[in-house]
Parts: structure tokens; sequence; C-alpha cells
């Protein structure tokens, strides 16, 4: 098919289309909010992810041309041509084009359960951004086209075309490859693991943890999912917990000093995960002096 939908698309010009259909109590677990495609050409093109209101939804974005830039937690992107961004809302992330810039792109954002559910999870093995296969775009292009049709009239047919838009997306990041012997795969992991555990205050970010395999990041985090039951990015984060609860019951550290010993810039967003892993605050958790390790396999070197 290459790129015919999607030039497709790019001919019909900029659109844009809020989807809101009447729907039954029972709500349908994916459902598109809306779509469109559009030419960002200065800073009034910004969006906060923590500043959108309480109901959760996500935005998939696939770059056209031009370069938009994103901050994701401790990360910064720039999106060009041919990568594509995914993002939960509400949630600690920014994305934006500068001043003078231009970003050509077209979205599909969406809501319900199961939509929520596989992008997180998509987000947590790949990272908030990546490319697809030229079919994957020309497929969500199509399902972008399909939701700005006036034509659309009922929830169901809007719900099964940004289904179909989740599902290509999955087959195509988390679907069946081939992978490393299962020796060859270990031994991988455990240097990774090993590099991991000696530099939480660091920056380990799934790119450079695939680097250090040297491996494409998806097959790597298919690969490291395999061996140790957890993407990269959750691993990193468990061991981080795992840290932060030895520090707060084994020494004087300040907390701010505790959430910067274990890669977190902001002691905010340290108290946020903290409270989510073990269910109290960091203070909490010193002043109790309790230490359950969350569940994971090995220890911090």
């Amino acid at each position: 098919m290459g790129n015919s939908v999607l030039q497709k698309l790019i001919e019909r010009g900029p659109f844009g289309r809020p989807i809101s259909l009447p729907q039954r109590r029972d709500r349908l677990h994916v459902m598109p909010t809306s779509t469109g495609h559009e030419i960002a050409t200065s800073r009034a093109y910004d969006w906060d992810g923590r500043l959108r209101g309480p109901m959760p939804f996500s935005v998939l974005q696939h770059t056209i041309s031009g370069e938009g830039r994103l901050n994701y937690e401790r990360h910064h992107y720039r999106l060009r041509a041919g990568e594509t961004m995914l993002v939960v809302i509400p949630h600690h992330h920014r994305y934006w084009v500068d001043d003078g810039g231009r970003w050509e792109f077209f979205w599909i954002a969406m809501t319900g359960q199961e939509a929520l559910r596989l992008h997180h999870a998509i987000i947590a093995a790949i990272g908030p951004v990546f490319r697809l296969k030229p079919a994957t775009i020309d497929h969500l292009a199509q399902c972008s086209l399909e939701l700005n049709d006036s034509a659309l009239e009922t929830p169901g047919e809007a719900s099964a075309r940004a289904y179909a838009a989740t599902m290509a997306l999955y087959d195509d990041l988390l679907g069946p490859h081939e992978t490393a012997s299962r020796t060859s795969a270990h031994r991988l992991t455990e240097r990774v693991v090993m590099h991991i555990r000696k530099n939480l205050a660091s920056d380990l970010d799934v790119q450079m943890l695939a680097d250090l395999a040297g491996l494409s990041r998806a097959h790597f985090t298919r690969v490291f999912a395999s061996c140790e039951g957890s993407s990269p990015a959750e691993f990193v984060q468990l061991e981080r917990m795992r840290r932060a609860a030895r520090l707060l019951t084994s020494g004087t550290l300040s907390i701010k000093a505790i959430a910067t010993n274990c890669g977190f810039d902001d002691p905010n967003y340290f108290a946020k995960v903290f409270r989510r892993t073990y269910g109290i605050s960091p203070s909490q958790f010193r002043s109790t002096g309790m230490y359950s390790v969350p569940s994971g396999r090995g220890d911090e070197g």
C-alpha cells in the first residue's frame, strides 16, 4: 500500500474533528475523542499533559514533516518526519513546536479502559516515541480519515476504528518477532541489569540500554521482558524504588537527596511513584520503619 493512504490524508489538507457520539451507560472500552491533520508553526501549539483536565485519554500522533518537541518525564525528544508519539493524559509531559518551526502531523485521540491499558503497555515497553512500518502508518491514516468522515454515526463504528488503530500499533511494536537464543539473551540482559543497578542515579533511557546491548530498541525490549519478566522501564523504576526503600530505612539523607540518588529530578514525582509502589509516602515509610521490597529478581549491587 506504500504511502498512498497517508498521501490521501495530506492532500485532503488540514482538518480536525472532535468525536462526540451518544453512548449507552455501559461505555465502550475503546472510544476515539478526536482526530485530525494539522500544521503547527508557532509556540501557540503547546500542550502540558498535567493541565488537560481529569479525564484520562491518549494521543497517538505521527509526524509527517518538520519537527516537534516532546519533554517526557526526564527525557527530551525531537519528533522528526516518520516518527510517531504516544502519550497518555494526565501525565508529566509537554509537547510543542518552536517559534519559527513547522510541525506537520496527524493524530488520533482516544479514551476507554482497554485503549489506555494497551497504550500504557506500549509506552512502558517501547517508550513514547518510535518508528512504525509504512503499512502501519497507512493503516493509522486510514483510521483517521474514516473517523473524520461525517457519515460516521454510531459509537460502535467509531470504537471499531479506534480499536483497529490500537491493534495495528500493538502488532507492529509488540507482536511476535524473532528473538535471540535463551542463553545469549540472558547474557545480554545480565550485562544491562548490572549497568542499571550501578547507575540508578543516572539517565537510564531505554534507547541507551538497547545500544548497550547492541540491539534495536524494540528487539531489546522484547528480549529483556522475556528474561526479566518486565519491560526495561518497569525494571528500572522497580530498582529505583528498592534503593529508595533502603535509603529511607538505613540512612539520614533527606527525601530530596534520596530522590536525586534514585534518578528523580522532581521530588514530587518521586513521592508519587513511591506511593504508587508502596502505598504510603516516603516520609510515612521512613517514620514507620517499614521495608518490604516490591517483587523483583535479585538485589542491587
